[in-house]
C-alpha cells in the first residue's frame, strides 16, 4: 500500500482519504489538476497529454488545464471523426485521438546506435538521456497497450524503450463515455483501470457539481499528491458515484467482439473467403497499423556521412501492409491486399497470443475510426465466425482446408 501522504499544508491526509482496498483517494477540482500538472513538472517531468490541434485530440506538451480540449467530445464512427462543443466544462469528456503513447516510448524513428571514427577506431557516441515523460489523461485501453508493450521491449532490454518507460508517470483518467468505436469492455482493458498507472482521475459532473476522485496506484503518485494544494476529503456516496460513472460506460459500448477461442478461429480460416471480401474495400494504406497502439514492426535505416566519419542506424515504424515488408529475393510474400490484411488480423488476435501471451488488441476502436473505408474490426470477426470453415462438411474428394496460410 502507497504510504499515506500529506496535503499541501503538510498535515496527513485523514484516514477517510483511503479506501477499503488500500488506495489512497481524495478530491481535487480544476485547480487542483493544474497544481498536478505544476508538481510534476516541478519534479522534472515533461508532462505531455491531449490536446487539440489540427481538428483532433493529439498528445502534446501541456502546461496547464488549459492546454486540454475543455468543453469538447470527440464524435467516432468508422471512418469518421470530428470534435463538437459540450455543454459542459469537462477536461476529459472524450476518448482517443489517432495518436498513442508509443509515440514516446517507441518513437516513429529512434537512433539504436550511433558512432564516428577517430583514427583507426570506432567510437560509439554516447545517446543524449531521453526525457522523462509524465503520461496526463492516459485511457485504460491505452495503459494495457502500454502493458503489452512492455512484454516486446522489456524482456529483451530494448535501449530505445526501456529507459523511456522506467522513468515514466503515468495519470490515468477513467472512461465514463465511452466513443462510437470502443469496445475495450470485450478485451477486459476498461473503462476503467485496474493498475499500471501512479495516479488515476475519475471526473464526476453533474448537478452543479464538477471534481475529481483521484486514486494513488503507487508510492510516486501517493508523494507527488502529498505536495498539491486543494484536496478534500472524499464524502459519503462520491466513490460510489465516481464507480457507478464507469460502470455505465462499459453498458454503453457501441460495440463488442468475441474473444473466446478467437486464436483457432482465425488460425483455422485463414482460407476464408472473407478475406477477399475485406481486400474489395481494403485500401492497405496502414492507417491502422500507424494509430494501433500496440503494433510494434519497425525497419532499420543505417545513415553515414559523406565524408564518411559519422554513421547512424535508424529505427523506423514499418507495417504489415506495405509490399516491402515481407519482400525477400524475387518479391514480397504478400502481394494481395487479402494476405496483407489477414496476416495483421491475425496476427493481432491469434499468433500474437502464442508470442506473448495476450491478445495485441486493446479495444481502442482506432483502426475502426481512422480506417478511410471504415473497415470494422469487430464486424470482420464476426464474419468470420458466421462462416466459420470448421462447420463446412468438406465433400468427398475435395482437398482438405489448410489449418494456416503459407
Amino acid at each position: 500500500m502507497p504510504k499515506v501522504p500529506t496535503g499541501g499544508d503538510g498535515a496527513a491526509l485523514p484516514l477517510s482519504c483511503i479506501q477499503r482496498r488500500g488506495e489512497i483517494l481524495f478530491i481535487i477540482d480544476r485547480e487542483g489538476v493544474d497544481a498536478l500538472i505544476a508538481a510534476l513538472r516541478e519534479r522534472g517531468f515533461e508532462v505531455v497529454g491531449p490536446t487539440v490541434r489540427g481538428g483532433a485530440i493529439v498528445y502534446d506538451q501541456l502546461a496547464s488545464t488549459a492546454d486540454l480540449p475543455v468543453g469538447l467530445r470527440d464524435v467516432q464512427e468508422a471512418g469518421t471523426y470530428r470534435l463538437e462543443e459540450r455543454d459542459d466544462e469537462a477536461l476529459f469528456g472524450y476518448v482517443v485521438g489517432p495518436q498513442s503513447w508509443k509515440r514516446f516510448l517507441n518513437p516513429p524513428r529512434s537512433v539504436v546506435w550511433a558512432g564516428r571514427r577517430e583514427g583507426d577506431a570506432i567510437v560509439s557516441t554516447v545517446p543524449p538521456e531521453p526525457p522523462r515523460y509524465a503520461f496526463f489523461g492516459a485511457r485504460p485501453c491505452e495503459i494495457a497497450a502500454m502493458k503489452i508493450q512492455d512484454k516486446v521491449y522489456l524482456p529483451v532490454g530494448d535501449t530505445v524503450y526501456g529507459p523511456r518507460r522506467s522513468g515514466s508517470f503515468t495519470v490515468a483518467v477513467n472512461c465514463t463515455e465511452p466513443g462510437g468505436t470502443c469496445f475495450c469492455t470485450s478485451m477486459g482493458t476498461g473503462p476503467g483501470v485496474s493498475d499500471g498507472y501512479d495516479l488515476s482521475l475519475t471526473e464526476v459532473i453533474g448537478d452543479g457539481t464538477h471534481h475529481f476522485l483521484v486514486e494513488a496506484g503507487s508510492d510516486l503518485g501517493a508523494e507527488v499528491l502529498g505536495a498539491i494544494t486543494g484536496t478534500r476529503t472524499v464524502e459519503s456516496g462520491e466513490v460510489a458515484e465516481a464507480r457507478s460513472m464507469v460502470a455505465a460506460a462499459s453498458d454503453q459500448m457501441g460495440r463488442a467482439v468475441e474473444t473466446l477461442g478467437v486464436k483457432e478461429l482465425l488460425y483455422s480460416n485463414a482460407l476464408s473467403p472473407q478475406w477477399d471480401e475485406i481486400a474489395l474495400r481494403c485500401l492497405t494504406c496502414a492507417n491502422c497499423t500507424m494509430v494501433c497502439p500496440t503494433c510494434f514492426c519497425s525497419t532499420i535505416e543505417d545513415h553515414q556521412s559523406l565524408d564518411g566519419v559519422e554513421a547512424e542506424r535508424v529505427r523506423v515504424w514499418d507495417w504489415c501492409f506495405t509490399l516491402d515488408f515481407s519482400y525477400i529475393h524475387g518479391g514480397p510474400l504478400r502481394s494481395s491486399a487479402s494476405s496483407r490484411y489477414r496476416q495483421w488480423l491475425t496476427h493481432k488476435f491469434a499468433s500474437w497470443q502464442d508470442q506473448f501471451d495476450v491478445i495485441g488488441c486493446v479495444g481502442c476502436g482506432r483502426c475502426i475510426t481512422w480506417c478511410p473505408v471504415g473497415i470494422d474490426v469487430t464486424a470482420e470477426i464476426t464474419a468470420i465466425r458466421e462462416s466459420d470453415l470448421r462447420s463446412r462438411v468438406v465433400p468427398v474428394g475435395e482437398p482438405e482446408l489448410r489449418r494456416q496460410p503459407t
